[in-house]
């Protein structure tokens, strides 16, 4: 018999989708894939890889903050192991958010600038579910959130968000009502306001790595925490090498000294006590 480089269509596969939900209805894939509208013109081949890198980002983004909200819901009930779920789940969307910088990093500075005139002022700045994001992890900025004044749905969101309990904020008030000693001010304070490192949560957290069989749960949690960290600033430094290896030093299109800009994000801290519970070796 001779070979054939195909495989048979199964007479039971569905074929007549004329009265039947399809794949493409399910995920609405006519109008997602309609999404992509280069502005340069003649139309530049490398703007598509542009428009796609940033979309893809932004579905990411809408999952890792369905997670997170998710994560805070069940840390006010104090319903702490399905947040260890979810929190492993956003390390892994992390880690993709991480490898797709590749694929942007394949664009050349000269490739770049047959279309970047055509952004005019959009910056990656002017991403809302990134400062959402950020807001859910507690990095609080009110100052962030004047440029999307000018849509009133998505500025009460954020400022909602804003003036919300980071989820650091309520595993800080999960422990406290399983009688860790968190100060007052952790418990109850201006929400919209950073947080700022506290020494006798530090004292906290490093008593958990002390005794972490003791601890097993919120030790758990703490680890989580970590991951999320370090994945957020390995992307926020793949970000930066991405945009310095593509403009060098240029300024960003919103406005900003760009890598520089960029650099300074090195420096906040989601959960400064976790990082700083660690300088002190675990007792043996």
């Amino acid at each position: 018999m001779k070979d054939i480089n195909q495989r048979a269509v199964e007479p039971g596969i569905v074929s007549d989708f004329s009265e039947k939900l399809s794949y493409s209805g399910y995920l609405s894939l006519n109008g997602l894939l309609a999404q992509q509208r280069p502005l340069s013109q003649p139309p530049h081949h490398d703007e598509m890889l542009f428009i796609v890198q940033h979309q893809v980002s932004e579905l990411w983004m809408k999952l890792v903050i369905h997670e997170l909200s998710a994560a805070i819901d069940h840390m006010r009930h104090d319903r702490l192991p399905p947040c260890l779920k979810i929190l492993s789940r956003v390390k892994l969307i992390q880690m993709q958010l991480f490898e797709q910088w590749a694929v942007l990093e394949t664009l050349t500075p000269s490739e770049y600038m047959e279309f970047r005139s055509v952004l005019g002022s959009a910056s990656g700045f002017q991403s809302y579910q990134y400062r959402k994001l950020e807001f859910l992890l507690g990095n609080k900025n009110l100052d962030t959130i004047k440029v999307f004044a000018h849509d009133a749905v998505i500025y009460e969101d954020l400022n909602r968000t804003l003036e919300s309990p980071s989820l650091y904020d309520e595993f800080l008030r999960y422990l406290s009502r399983r009688g860790y000693r968190i100060p007052d001010e952790c418990r109850e304070r201006n929400w919209s306001a950073p947080h700022v490192r506290n020494e006798a949560l530090v004292a906290v957290f490093r008593d958990i790595y002390r005794n972490p069989k003791e601890h097993w749960e919120a030790y758990e949690m703490c680890e989580k925490l970590v991951d999320v960290e370090e994945y957020f600033q390995l992307w926020r430094f793949r970000h930066l090498k991405t945009v310095e290896r593509i403009i060098g030093f240029r300024q960003g299109t919103g406005g900003s000294s760009g890598v520089g800009f960029l650099r300074q994000a090195l420096e906040l801290t989601f959960f400064p006590e976790l990082l700083a519970s660690r300088t002190e070796a675990p007792r043996e």
